[in-house]
């Protein structure tokens, strides 16, 4: 398996995403354009009923034949991360061309704008070691971190609070942190067993490495309630 850490940002720093609506498109075009057939109606909008319906309803049914495996994803204000694989070849440039022309089209025509949307040709970092392997699972889904004040420096091992960031990350629902510790949020997205192999109990684990990190947390005090 080749696995892929793929980064994008947005021209200038601007916003990726004005609102839910937004996200949700966003999280959609992973799933509509994960099979090797063109996708139809790339840039209709939704509507509030609707975006909750694509994340209640968790899509039911994956495609046969997908492009990429998504091991993992964080979407944040200016940028993306998502941890991919083949499933078919080539099958990660194809689904990253999708996405991105997919998503850009629907921003501009919504958005009322013009123009480049995306910075500029997508990143992608295989991940080739072991410890690049544990650790990048764990940097895609911090990255909402970096919104919490007193936890913007946990690149840096150093955070005010373990037990605000765990709920931080639990509250945050445009990542596949959720689904990892046992929250439905969209399950029809990601392929969890690589991962599930390795970390058996994901939410206790990141609960046992955010108290590592916290400043304010005494030493052998578990504070999950385990």
């Amino acid at each position: 398996m080749s696995l892929v850490h793929v980064v994008n940002h947005s021209i200038e720093g601007r916003d990726l995403y004005y609102d839910s609506q937004d996200y949700a498109r966003f999280v959609h075009d992973m799933y509509e354009f994960n099979r090797p057939a063109a996708a139809n109606n790339t840039t209709r909008h939704y509507t509030k009923p609707k975006m909750n319906d694509i994340r209640c309803r968790s899509f039911v049914e994956r495609p046969h034949v997908q492009l990429v495996y998504v091991h993992a994803w964080c979407l944040m204000r200016d940028h993306y991360h998502l941890l991919l694989s083949d499933a078919t070849e080539n099958g990660v440039h194809d689904f990253m061309r999708k996405v991105n022309i997919g998503y850009a089209k629907f921003h501009n025509e919504k958005h009322h704008r013009k123009g480049f949307v995306f910075r500029g040709k997508t990143k992608m970092v295989p991940v080739t070691e072991q410890g690049h392997f544990l650790h990048v699972f764990n940097y895609v889904h911090f990255n909402p971190l970096d919104y919490l004040p007193g936890a913007e420096s946990w690149r840096t091992y150093s955070i005010n609070d373990a037990r605000e960031a765990y709920e931080h990350l639990q509250a945050y629902k445009w990542s596949s942190f959720q689904d990892y510790i046992g929250v439905r949020n969209f399950p029809s997205i990601i392929d969890r067993e690589l991962y599930d192999e390795v970390y058996p109990n994901y939410a206790k684990l990141v609960r046992t490495q955010l108290q590592d990190l916290g400043e304010h947390v005494l030493p052998g005090k578990e504070w999950w309630g385990e």
